[in-house]
């Protein structure tokens, strides 16, 4: 991509979002667009693909800190549409006498002249040499058409409370860049290979001198590639990357918790001129359960009881995710306990597992026959010298 193109696109509006938007709101607006727009969900619809690429692309440069840095960087010294041709105000249009097209910053600032930007000195060559392929001088090497990165791909994924638990295997379904199967990312028609660039000798770049300047831009031949592909292939017309549908089996850990991201090296968008690809980061969401809880390693339920059975002491069954297990509770145990049943609860790492911790709760029932009224009645009778509250009169010092 020239620097005139690079600048020219306004990534925070790809994504709707103001130039200040944290990394948080960033990513939200992403995934919701992403949602909307991907292929799948829009089988068929062109318009839907280009904007799914487009906010790709848009997340890939501002969930990066330090290409979000320099993109915000250059916009604020050369301004948006700064490379076009006019005027010396507002652009670098009339820098020389006449319209510069797209320019190589690297050249305009990297042969050894420095400047002080927000109270420190550095080369802006450096600044920008990774967004549009610097040249420096005296070796004539060149980094527009240098290996680059996959961008990191993000996707979701859901899975039952029981699964986060235990962990699990699952099928993911991607439709996303990747290498073309035709021709291996070479972007020529299976047989054939692309050809070294005579316009730019393979830079990627050709130069030309106004005055005391030399001004570099992609090569229009080859489009800063260093490579003219005369058959492309025809999957991915020459770009060597495709837009494809595959499936991937994701190990979910035991223990993951809702909204964790689990990282896939190597599984993201392919990386240009041999360079490795991007990473695949999935955001896991677990479904809430019907009777169980979670905090941290533990499980939790709550167990109804009467309060014959908290005031006489029983042996309650109590359901686990494996199964069941019998719980003793001691006579005279109050409403609101929590008993703890090891190695019940969450899968770790080591191997391990945390509790299962079972809060008693008395269950009131909302009705109660004859014979259970009087019983009722005839205890409150007998226990009417029991005051349970008190110690609370005491605590308030009446």
């Amino acid at each position: 991509m020239s620097a005139r193109e690079w600048l020219n696109k306004d990534y925070y509006a790809d994504l709707g979002v103001s130039s200040g938007a944290s990394a948080d709101e960033i990513k939200k607006a992403y995934r919701k667009l992403a949602r909307e727009n991907h292929p799948d969900a829009n089988p068929g619809n062109a318009q839907a693909e280009n904007r799914f690429k487009a906010v790709s692309e848009a997340y890939g440069v501002l969930s990066d800190p330090d290409k979000r840095k320099q993109y915000d960087e250059s916009r604020r010294l050369f301004g948006s549409g700064g490379f076009g041709g006019g005027g010396g105000q507002g652009g670098f249009g009339g820098f020389g006498g006449g319209g510069t097209g797209g320019f190589d910053i690297g050249d305009l600032f990297g042969g050894g002249q420095t400047t002080t930007t927000g109270g420190g000195a550095g080369g802006l060559g450096d600044l920008f040499g990774g967004l549009f392929g610097n040249r420096r001088s005296g070796g004539g090497s060149t980094t527009a058409n240098r290996p680059r990165r996959g961008a990191d791909v993000e996707t979701e994924v859901r899975i039952d409370f029981a699964e986060s638990v235990r962990g699990a295997t699952v099928p993911l379904r991607l439709s996303s860049p990747a290498t073309c199967s035709t021709c291996h990312g070479s972007g020529a028609r299976p047989g054939t290979r692309p050809r070294g660039c005579s316009t730019c000798d393979g830079s990627g770049l050709v130069t030309r001198n106004q005055g005391a300047f030399a001004f570099s831009e992609a090569c229009p031949d080859c489009q800063g590639r260093g490579k003219v592909i005369d058959d492309p292939c025809a999957e991915c017309r020459g770009e060597g990357v495709s837009t494809r549908s595959r499936t991937l089996t994701v190990r979910i850990p035991a223990g993951v918790s809702d909204g964790q991201r689990i990282r896939l090296a190597g599984q993201g968008e392919p990386g240009r001129n041999g360079a490795a690809a991007g990473d695949l980061f999935v955001v896991v969401h677990v479904a809430p359960h019907r009777v169980f809880g979670r905090s941290g390693d533990d499980l939790t339920i709550t167990v109804p009881v009467t309060f014959p059975e908290l005031a006489l002491g029983t042996t309650l069954t109590v359901p686990t995710l494996d199964g069941k297990v019998s719980l003793r509770v001691a006579a005279g145990t109050g409403t609101g306990r929590i008993l703890r049943v090891r190695g019940k609860g969450v899968g770790r790492k080591d191997g391990t597992h945390g509790d299962l911790l079972v809060t008693l709760q008395v269950a009131v029932p909302s009705k109660l026959d004859g014979k259970a009224a009087e019983a009722l009645e005839a205890y409150a009778e007998a226990t009417a010298d029991d005051d349970p509250r008190q110690d609370l009169d005491e605590l308030l010092g009446r």
